[in-house]
């Protein structure tokens, strides 16, 4: 084994690997949250994480242990539900439904183009811009014969370009995060109450568990649940600091793993056309955003988080951190999520059925 082998990631013991990451994942989004970057504490890890994923490192965040930093990130987006933000939502509905079609046709066009400019097959292309949930949108191309590998790369990718243009819209617009603590002080104020921990660990457990058919269902049961629990009296939710670091590390550290080196090859050749069409497509998703804050009577940040082709995760905690309209945030994005799933089967066919008959033309 030659030196310069033997410094490669794969090859050092599994635990030092482990030891590594936490190690740097933490301090980086510490650093970032010492700066005020929104989602610092979720940006770091992921950065960190995607060297890991592309240096070989061994090591993966289990599905299970995702799942529950979901849910954890799903009961601190109920903690946001009040009985105000529900009806601010079923007064918007017809907008927030034409938010929802403007966004699922804006990525149906920016499949299109990959398909005509970046050399990806059209089902493939399909699924891999559709603006849902990554790990639904995966499963879902694989059973419908597209290719997985480079799915979730575009998914990921795109995910990847969300978070960070995001953070850095907040920036611009002079909103800083304030990190873990101050957002989820509210939260955490009876954070001695061991019972209210309790049952809200609970909550978290048996939502991620209830969840499990449901698309995105790790973070939806949990916010339904637990939102409902809230206004009724029955639960004071209660979500430890450090509870929410290590949900937002645990989340950021999943994805970035997923970037290794044998999936970052096989896309090499379409990584330019993957990033492009990603950047096109929150670029749309921003225009639009515009237009739907002036009918909402909104503040832009808020819009375009909702209007974001991101997870609807990391656009939960950019939200929660930048102290924008979670509720709107929430409502948008869970619609469009279930407008993809029960379109996107109908829009790949389209994307191909188009394609192909722009060849033969």
């Amino acid at each position: 084994m030659s030196h310069q082998t033997s410094l490669a990631l794969r090859y050092w013991p599994v635990q030092v690997q482990w030891l590594l990451l936490i190690l740097s994942a933490g301090a980086f989004g510490q650093l970032l949250k010492h700066f005020n970057l929104p989602a610092g504490q979720f940006v770091g890890p992921m950065l960190v994480a995607i060297g890991f994923g592309v240096s070989g490192a061994q090591v993966r965040i289990p599905r299970q242990l995702f799942k529950l930093g979901q849910g954890c990130v799903g009961l601190l987006v109920a903690h946001s539900i009040t009985f105000a933000v529900l009806l601010a939502v079923v007064q918007s509905w017809h907008v927030m439904l034409f938010a929802t079609v403007l966004t699922v046709l804006l990525s149906t066009l920016v499949g299109l183009g990959m398909v005509r400019y970046g050399g990806i097959s059209a089902g493939t292309a399909a699924w891999g811009t559709s603006p849902g949930a990554a790990s639904a949108m995966v499963s879902m191309a694989e059973d419908n014969g597209a290719d997985g590998r480079v799915v979730a790369t575009m998914q990921y990718v795109r995910v990847v370009c969300v978070v960070m243009i995001g953070a850095l819209v907040s920036h611009l617009l002079g909103v800083e995060g304030s990190g873990t603590d101050a957002h989820s002080a509210p939260v955490a104020i009876h954070a001695d109450h061991w019972l209210n921990l309790g049952f809200s660990l609970a909550v978290i457990v048996f939502g991620v568990w209830a969840g499990t058919r449901v698309p995105a269902g790790a973070l939806l049961v949990p916010i339904l649940l637990g939102g409902a629990l809230q206004l009724s009296g029955v639960l004071q939710i209660t979500l430890p600091p450090w509870l929410l670091s290590i949900a937002y590390g645990g989340i950021g550290c999943y994805i970035g793993l997923r970037f290794d080196r044998e999936t970052m090859q096989y896309v090499w050749r379409r990584l330019p056309a993957m990033i492009g069409g990603s950047l096109m497509l929150i670029v749309l998703c921003a225009l639009s955003a515009w237009l739907i804050a002036w009918m909402l009577g909104k503040d832009f940040l808020s819009v375009y988080l909702a209007t974001s082709p991101g997870g609807l995760d990391s656009m939960a905690i950019i939200a929660v951190d930048t102290h924008s309209d979670v509720g709107l945030v929430l409502a948008m994005q869970t619609l469009r999520l279930f407008g993809v799933i029960f379109t996107g089967a109908y829009l790949a066919r389209l994307i191909i059925r188009v394609s192909e008959r722009s060849k033969t033309d």
